[in-house]
């Protein structure tokens, strides 16, 4: 295979040879290959993403739908005639307003509650130094390896014993602190660097300083990502709000959702209108804290 020869002049009068033609098409072999894995990774996230999106999507679908549309074969994708009131239909049949209510008082307290406990513990384990210190953080990662069925009825017991079946501090109190949050925050906490502590410390800067105006301003995307996890996993509960409550002045919106299920068995539109409800905040909690959730993920995970 041949190539043209281009001489060009340099500064100093002498030439430099510049090869074109097949030469310059091999100078560059890998750019066309990485183009294709490029688009791989593309083609994989976008199916991936099918995947994920594809049950909320047939849920808002259904919600629109008639409760024999929903179970017609081949089924309907797209709702000519959507039935918008089946929305207003949940929210009235299935009392969302209170359980939305109660929803959003105990998941505020623990989401709180755990970012302040776990703020304290990651601070604690990350900066202070105090004997068994190693033993105590295997202990708080050992809590992780214990499922919450195990906890229940001693929990359960001891919510009876304080007087707090029916309340919000008894929905909200077995939850307050997490082993995750406490290996979240240290992990983002070992993350400053000394000379910052010593700095401080010139400054006169206690520990309690020093945390709220350095360590954690710095670890806000990992705060923001455990406050992300710990509303999710509050809002999700079922087993601990339905053992401990017994009437519907404080129970949490999964259990409407139950109910609502049992008195529209002839309606299951209306369900799906209300599973649409009940799934909205979680929506919107994850498209504004999605760059934070990202951040405190990936913090620490790349040095440089």
């Amino acid at each position: 295979m041949s190539a043209d020869v281009v001489t060009v002049a340099g500064p100093d009068g002498g030439g430099a040879a510049l090869r074109t033609g097949a030469d310059a098409t091999l100078a560059r072999p890998g750019r066309r290959a990485r183009r294709w894995r490029m688009a791989g990774r593309y083609l994989l996230l976008t199916v991936l993403a099918i995947i994920v999106l594809f049950p909320l999507y047939i849920t808002v679908v259904n919600s629109l739908l008639l409760p024999d549309q929903i179970a017609a074969k081949p089924p309907t994708f797209f709702p000519t005639s959507p039935e918008w009131h089946t929305f207003s239909d949940a929210w009235d049949q299935g009392h969302m307003a209170q359980y939305l209510k109660n929803s959003a008082i105990v998941t505020t307290i623990i989401t709180v509650g755990q970012i302040v406990t776990a703020i304290l513990a990651g601070y604690a384990f990350a900066f202070l130094q105090f004997p068994l210190k190693r033993t105590l953080f295997i202990v708080f990662l050992a809590t992780l390896m214990i499922p919450f069925e195990v906890t229940i009825v001693t929990n359960l017991q001891t919510m009876k014993s304080l007087d707090m079946l029916n309340s919000y501090q008894g929905l909200a109190l077995p939850f307050l602190a997490t082993g995750f949050g406490a290996f979240l925050l240290r992990q983002a906490f070992l993350q400053i660097p000394k000379d910052l502590q010593d700095a401080a410390k010139l400054d006169g800067y206690g520990h309690l300083r020093f945390m709220t105006r350095v360590a954690v301003p710095l670890a806000r995307p990992a705060i923001a990502a455990l406050g992300v996890f710990a509303f999710l996993a509050a809002w999700n509960q079922y087993l601990w709000p339905l053992l401990i409550t017994e009437d519907d002045q404080y129970r949490t919106v999964q259990i409407g959702l139950k109910q609502l299920r049992n008195t529209s068995l002839d309606e299951v539109n209306v369900t799906f209108a209300g599973v649409v409800i009940a799934a909205l905040p979680l929506v919107i909690l994850l498209i504004a804290f999605q760059k934070q959730l990202v951040r405190g993920l990936t913090a620490g995970a790349v040095k440089g």
